[in-house]
């Protein structure tokens, strides 16, 4: 049975989707950063990068969630385009946006909107700059589209909904009324069984809340050069 290290966050979250969306059997394994479970060595032994989501599959381990969703739809056969080199091509492009863009930029804009010390008036105002350029292209990809490859749900569905669940953090408050093509998409994908259940994932283990000191210790580490 596949072994699923995850959290709640959006990574992890859109490989729970395509688990679910699949029916491939899976045992989910919680990863709790703020309590710094990803920098364990018997896990960091499974992801040197230390963090989630990993995956281990048979004598197959795989870190990188855009990285899992790839095997997996080669595994099934699943939520793949046609396999001619305009569709694939078409695939990995988006994909990889969504893996060097989106998920990078939404990720640091949170970080210093929500998480960084003072001064960072600087790095707020790029991030959010590139987090909201980023998801205007989606929006105006999704404006011409049902989902991200044209009328078939696919894996690069699943890569955006991980992350466009989260937009008014990442983002603002008024974000889905900006880009009401991504809420279109986000509302539809939503209501699918899979996505219930996937999201679901989040009451399986109580994952630690707080953003206390050893949750910063945990999930900034860089921070302890500040103090040095």
């Amino acid at each position: 049975m596949i072994k699923f290290y995850y959290n709640t966050g959006p990574n992890p979250m859109k490989v729970a989707l395509f688990l679910e969306e699949s029916g491939l059997q899976y045992e989910p394994i919680p990863i709790d950063t703020r309590k710094g479970e990803q920098h364990r060595p018997e896990y960091t032994a499974i992801n040197p990068n230390a963090k989630a989501p990993s995956m281990i599959d048979g004598d197959t381990t795989i870190f990188d969630s855009n990285a899992i969703l790839l095997y997996l739809a080669e595994k099934t056969g699943q939520f793949l385009p046609e396999n001619t080199p305009k569709a694939r091509g078409e695939m990995y492009s988006w994909l990889m946006f969504v893996a060097t863009g989106i998920g990078p930029y939404s990720g640091q804009c949170v970080h210093f909107k929500h998480f960084a010390p003072e001064p960072k008036a600087y790095a707020v105002n790029r991030y959010d700059f590139e987090a909201w350029r980023h998801w205007n292209i989606i929006e105006a990809r999704l404006a011409d589209h049902r989902y991200m490859l044209g009328d078939a749900y696919t894996l690069v569905d699943m890569a955006v909904w991980g992350w466009a669940r989260l937009l008014g953090f990442v983002l603002a408050a008024d974000a889905y009324a900006r880009l009401p093509n991504v809420k279109r998409f986000l509302d539809e994908i939503n209501l699918r069984p899979a996505a219930q259940r996937a999201e679901a994932l989040k009451a399986r283990h109580a994952f630690k809340a707080e953003m206390d000191d050893e949750a910063k210790r945990a999930m900034f580490p860089q921070n302890a050069r500040l103090q040095s």
